[in-house]
Parts: C-alpha cells; structure tokens; sequence
C-alpha cells in the first residue's frame, strides 16, 4: 500500500518546487498588496542600477526587501540603515535562489512624515555642498535696468509685485516669466523660467508665489529648484508663502523676502527715496563748495598778502623805509658825536687854557728867552746880555748887568 501511494506523489525538480511556491504566492491577492512594518538592515544602494536592497526585521523574524529603480525614484527621502519604516509590498519567491522575499513599491517612515525627512535630509545634503553658506549671496543691484519676476501669472503675487515696482521704480523694466508653482510639473516650470530670465540678462530675480497650504510650496522644497536658484548668474530674491513660510528656495536665494511685495521693494529702490536723497546731496555739495570757495577766497588772500610781502615793490619800500630810518639814525649820531666832540673841545679848551704860559703870565708873570733858549736859571745868562721877555700881552727886550 505504501508502495502504491509512492507512485501516485509526483517528483518534483528544484526549479518546478520553486515556481510552483512562486505561483502559488502570486496567486494570492492578500499577499500582492501588503503593508509591512519593520527596521531596515543591510541596506544596499546600487548606484548603476538605481534598485535597493536591504532587509526589513523585527524583533523575532526578518524579511529581504527588493525596491526596483522604477519605485526607488519616486521616493522623496533615502531610506538608510536602521530606519523604522511602512513597506508597501508584494510577497514572492525569488526562484532561483528560492528565497521568499517582498518587492517594495513604497516606502514611508514610521513614526516620521515621509515629506518632512525628506525635507530634512536634501537640507543635509545641500548644506553640506555649501548652498546656504553666507559667503556664496551675492549683494543686489542698486539701480536694477530689467527686473525679472517667475511666479504664477494668475495669481495675486504677480500683481502685487507690479503695483509696488510700479510706484516705487517706474523707470525699471519688468519681464515676467509665468511659471507653474504648484503641482507635479511646478518645479521643471520654475527652472525654465529662471533659465530664460539668465538669457535676457535680466538685473536682478523675483522668485516665488503668494501663500497657501505647506503642500502647495513643495516645489521649492526640490533640489532642483535650489540648485536653478544656487547656480542662477543673476541674484535672486525669493518670496514664497507668507512670512511664516520657508523653504529651502528661501535659504538658497541671495535675499530671502516674507511676501511678494516685500521681494519688490528689496529688489528696486524707490525713486522719491532717490529723488531726496540727490537733492540732500546737492544741497551738502553746494554748502560744501560754499565752505570751499570760503576757505579757498581766504586761502587766496593770504597768499596775496605774502606775495606782496616777498613783492620787488614791497621789498624796496621796506628797504626805502630802513634807509630812511638809517640816515635818520646816522644823522641823529653824527648830531649826537659832533656835540659830544664840541663838548669835549670846550673841556680840552678850558683845561688847556688853565695849562696855558699865557694865562700864567696874565697873572704878572715872564718869560725871558736867551735867543731860542728859556730861561730857566741865572746862570744861563752873563752881564751883559741881551733878553727877549715875553709878557701877557707883548714883550720886551732887557739887558743882565
């Protein structure tokens, strides 16, 4: 008997037992749509291929997991090792291996919102490539010729912005490039129209849309978007949403604004602001020249007034003046020697008349000359000779007897 049923079991390969648990997981429609819930180990990215492979685990079975490139791309996050996460899966046997596997379709974070942790890793990932750094803002033009603006051309934003730059710049040109800011095509729209507004040469861009559910500011959440704004040659002003909004446009935008209208006025000044501002300076520049013209009229007139100094005129007045003032000086010296001289005469004259023989013999006394000679004593002379006496007035001849 147990020969018999040994006969009627069939005999099956590898290959038929793998494929026919294969089919047998197909057929079932439970199993071709589950939810599972586990921690990602093992985790493989194949850059060539695009395909993920990892293993999802609890705390008392595992799981290996295939998410082809097909899927994996439409991920907004990069699943990574040890991440708690939701498949969405189909249970299968991989026959060649025959090893019981499920192939994801997607993937969410358990516990975490998909959209924010991918938000936050392309956040990562740009900071780290040095896309918000400060030093990368480049400053906005003072006087911009064309404003470019990308925004929705039906929605409010856009008007807003032309009545601001209308009152504010009425000499600026505005080119408007109509993009689609919400939605799956939104951000591919955004990028065209910041290229075409490179191509135009535009001064200075106006980035963004008026407010509006978190959901509809994805667009500028993307890496694409960024990175169009980051490598833009024209600087940019972002304004998306309202002030409470952000995105990571904002932080890679030369200047973040909170609204549309704010965006216009950072990016244009205001012309009666400018209009002050020239006649504030024409006056400080008149006063200036005033004060100038001032110092420089002094200025001129102290240099006359040394030039006439070091004049040849000047030069021989002055010394016309000293030669005055000498001859008076030598005139007045010579009057002052001439008196001393005649004073000093008259004393000589006094002393010398007081010395004088004459005024001696004017007081009865002679003087007798033996020829030339004076006589001084009687033995010079002998009886008999002749004497010439020489009196105070006159004189006489006498005998010695």
């Amino acid at each position: 008997m147990a020969e018999a049923r040994r006969k009627t079991v069939a005999i099956l390969s590898v290959t038929q037992l793998n494929r026919y648990v294969g089919f047998k997981l197909k057929e079932d429609r439970a199993l071709q749509s589950v939810l599972v819930r586990g921690e990602i180990t093992n985790f493989t990215n194949h850059y060539r291929s695009g395909h993920l492979y990892f293993t999802l685990r609890d705390a008392e079975s595992c799981v290996k997991a295939v998410m082809f490139r097909s899927h994996a791309q439409r991920l907004k996050f990069l699943p990574q090792e040890g991440m708690n996460v939701i498949a969405a899966a189909s249970a299968a046997l991989y026959e060649r291996d025959g090893a019981f596997q499920i192939y994801v379709t997607d993937l969410q974070p358990d516990g975490t919102g998909g959209k924010a942790l991918a938000l936050e890793q392309l956040k990562k990932k740009l900071t780290a490539m040095g896309v918000f750094d400060a030093a990368s803002k480049r400053p906005l033009p003072a006087m911009p010729k064309k404003i470019g603006v990308i925004t929705s051309d039906t929605g409010a934003a856009l008007q807003d912005v032309k009545n601001v730059i209308g009152r504010r710049y009425p000499i600026g040109h505005l080119l408007v490039y109509p993009a689609q800011v919400q939605g799956d095509a939104a951000a591919a729209s955004v990028c065209r129209a910041i290229a075409a507004a490179e191509r135009d040469s535009c001064d200075v861009l106006i980035v963004g849309r008026g407010g509006g559910a978190s959901e509809t500011l994805e667009a500028f959440n993307t890496e694409q978007v960024v990175m169009a704004i980051y490598n833009c040659t024209v600087p940019v002003v972002s304004a998306v949403g309202h002030e409470t909004d952000w995105t990571l446009a904002d932080a890679a935008a030369d200047l973040r604004a909170p609204t549309p209208s704010a965006a216009a006025e950072l990016a244009v000044p205001d012309v009666r602001q400018m209009l002050q501002q020239v006649q504030d300076c024409s006056r400080r520049l008149e006063n200036a020249m005033q004060q100038q013209f001032r110092q420089k009229a002094q200025e001129l007139e102290r240099l006359q007034d040394r030039l006439k100094l070091q004049s040849p005129a000047h030069r021989q007045e002055l010394a016309q003046q000293e030669l005055c003032h000498l001859q008076k000086r030598l005139e007045a010296g010579i009057r002052q020697i001439w008196q001393q001289c005649q004073e000093q005469l008259v004393q000589q004259t006094n002393r010398l008349d007081m010395l004088s023989p004459m005024k001696i013999l004017g007081r009865g006394y002679a003087l007798a000359y033996h020829g030339e000679e004076l006589v001084r004593s009687a033995a010079q002379v002998q009886s008999g000779d002749v004497l010439r006496v020489q009196l105070a007035e006159g004189e006489i001849t006498a005998k010695v007897q």
